[in-house]
């Protein structure tokens, strides 16, 4: 959601801005724009189209700079018309770009208003370009510090003045930022990625720096304004990312990912022990009394599945709430639960502020499970779990889901061994299935090519229907959420056994019903759930366990699973959802990974 690129340089920079707009454009936009100082004036091309469109009005207009800044919105005030895309303008003079939701910006526009500015857009960015002109007396950085004061809500900005060429301001407050360094020339933007191939030395803004670049160095001022040095990271892994190799989507190379990023994820692991989720762990772990895991989209539908091991194999009691709902109720604080939060991003900004409020309710015992080590979650908890899933460029997160599941797995067993319910055999045991994930899981990426074929069948549909028990109706939630952002095919998801309470007045010839049918102790339930919907003329697409029992037949399809995994089966099972809701999205034509009205990561509420 929104991305931000800005650069330094004694060369031409516009060409940089661009790349970084191009591997920022997985996040989600609807508008994009670049601005650079050009003989002492600021120059700006706009686009409500892609990237593409936008470098080519560059070229056309042969724009180029040393000083510039670029930006990809995703409309929140203000209609994504070409007037309301970034960069903002005051004066001729400000150039502003802006991640986030100011939410004081009606009363200071009527400020502004009052002492004359004139406004040309809707959008509550503008307002801080106003503030910024307004005390701006040729110290830009002062300048921005002194504004950002009077901003509430969330905001990444980058700033230039055009009578201060090769410098660039930059706060942070609530949205993430990071300064790329280089030779005699820097570099700021909102994701690492966009910084892939230009520079590998990293400066991760921390909440309430403001930061100055120029061409011999950077000056970053904290919150209090003092100013204040931060650690360079040397970080090389960025690169492969935005390389497609073989794969035609990155979604379809992110599922392909799954076996490495689960390797990946494991593989510090010789036993389940605290100390894998921080050094004072165990005495936190030992003191809690139950779970309240708070997410939001996919990652919530991985809380839903924890919640069944948690209490089946921890014991544990455990409450799963979307995290965007949980603060903005009354709820009864239990100071003995862990709170677990968890996040791709590490910045999704209603899990942040649910972790907010849990903090403010007297919650001490906080756990972070993220795929994004320098992130806000991870930094302002107490515990943490790292998936190493790698980055995810598609919106339509999958290695990213299946890691949550395994980090909370990890999590079950641990708490299950702290609690005084596992032997050292069961835990070699839980250790040998979680090693073996990989190798079942590219055996169920070998199914492809049958799910293709049902996929070109699926296509042809306006709503899905899936269907799952126990721990696998998560997995039908995902599944269905897959599909529905992918493929824009309405495709909603029930527990099987709520059939006949309501879902089997929908189902006709028309509607396909997917069920994940392990073998399990729900099996004979989910059969007669299937033979409620064969005799009601619905088309059933199961897949099945390889001992299931369930054939092909008239009304009903079958692909079947290498293997039942027992405990772990619905980090198997979701897999072949993913190919299902990728292949029926190409064979729509639909924008894979970027789904029309989606952003990756949602850094505003």
């Amino acid at each position: 959601m929104c991305g931000i690129v800005g650069a330094v340089a004694k060369r031409n920079i516009v060409p940089v801005l661009i790349e970084g707009l191009r591997r920022l454009e997985y996040r989600g936009y609807d508008s994009c724009g670049v601005a650079a100082i050009v003989n002492g004036v600021a120059r700006c091309a706009r686009s409500i189209s892609r990237v593409a469109n936008l470098e080519q009005q560059i070229h056309d207009m042969q724009l180029l700079g040393e000083t510039g800044i670029a930006h990809t919105r995703w409309a929140t005030h203000g209609a994504p018309v070409a007037h309301n895309a970034h960069p903002i303008f005051s004066h001729d003079t400000i150039a502003l770009v802006h991640n986030g939701i100011i939410e004081n910006h009606e009363t200071l526009r009527e400020g502004l208003q009052a002492s004359g500015y004139k406004f040309v857009t809707q959008t509550d960015s503008e307002v801080i370009a106003h503030l910024i002109y307004s005390v701006y007396h040729d110290n830009l950085f002062s300048a921005v510090r002194e504004a950002v004061k009077k901003l509430h809500g969330a905001y990444a900005i980058a700033v230039f003045s055009k009578n201060q060429p090769h410098r660039v301001c930059c706060a942070r407050g609530g949205s993430p930022l990071v300064v790329g360094l280089g030779q005699h020339e820097n570099f700021i933007a909102s994701d690492a990625l966009a910084l892939a191939g230009i520079t590998n030395r990293l400066i991760f803004i921390k909440e309430g720096d403001v930061v100055e670049l120029t061409l011999d160095g950077v000056q970053i001022a904290d919150h209090n304004g003092v100013l204040v040095q931060r650690r360079i990271h040397t970080v090389n892994s960025y690169d492969s990312a935005v390389k497609l190799g073989p794969y035609q989507h990155f979604m379809q190379k992110e599922i392909f990912e799954q076996p490495q990023a689960i390797s990946d994820t494991i593989a510090h692991i010789d036993a389940f022990e605290p100390e894998l989720f921080g050094t004072n762990a165990s005495d936190i772990l030992n003191e809690i009394d139950s779970l309240l895991i708070l997410a939001c989209g996919t990652s919530y539908y991985s809380g839903l599945t924890a919640k069944y091991w948690l209490e089946s194999i921890a014991k544990i009691p455990t409450h799963v709430e979307i995290a965007s709902e949980y603060r903005y109720r009354d709820s009864v604080p239990n100071p003995r639960s862990l709170v677990v939060v968890i996040s791709q991003s590490g910045e999704t900004a209603d899990t942040l502020a649910g972790l907010k409020h849990a903090h403010a309710l007297g919650h001490s015992h906080t756990m972070a499970i993220c795929n994004v080590a320098s992130s806000a979650i991870v930094r302002f908890t107490t515990l943490r779990f790292l998936t190493h899933a790698g980055t995810e460029i598609g919106v339509a997160s999958t290695k990213a889901f299946t890691t949550q599941l395994v980090a909370l797995f990890v999590l079950t067993v641990t708490l299950k061994w702290l609690r005084g319910h596992a032997d050292s055999n069961l835990q070699m045991q839980y250790l040998k299935q979680l090693r073996h994930l990989p190798a079942a899981l590219n055996s169920v990426l070998a199914l492809e090519p049958q799910i293709i074929a049902w996929a070109e069948e699926f296509s042809r549909k306006e709503n899905v229907l899936f269907l799952g028990r126990g721990m696998h109706y998560p997995i039908a939630l995902e599944g269905a959420l897959k599909l529905k952002e992918t493929s824009y095919i309405h495709a909603e998801a029930y527990p099987a056994g709520e059939l006949k309470h309501g879902p089997l007045a929908l189902v006709t010839e028309a509607m396909p019903v997917v069920t994940v049918a392990p073998n399990d102790m729900l099996l004979e339930k989910l059969k007669s759930n299937i033979h409620e919907v064969r005799t009601r003329g619905g088309q059933l697409y199961v897949f099945a366990d390889a001992d299931t029992r369930i054939v092909n037949d008239e009304g009903i399809h079958v692909i079947r699973m290498p293997e039942h995994y027992g405990l772990l089966s619905p980090i198997l099972h979701v897999v072949p959802l993913q190919l299902l809701a990728y292949h029926t999205a190409c064979a729509r034509g639909t924008d894979v990974d970027k789904p029309r009205n989606l952003a990756k990561s949602v850094t505003v509420e």
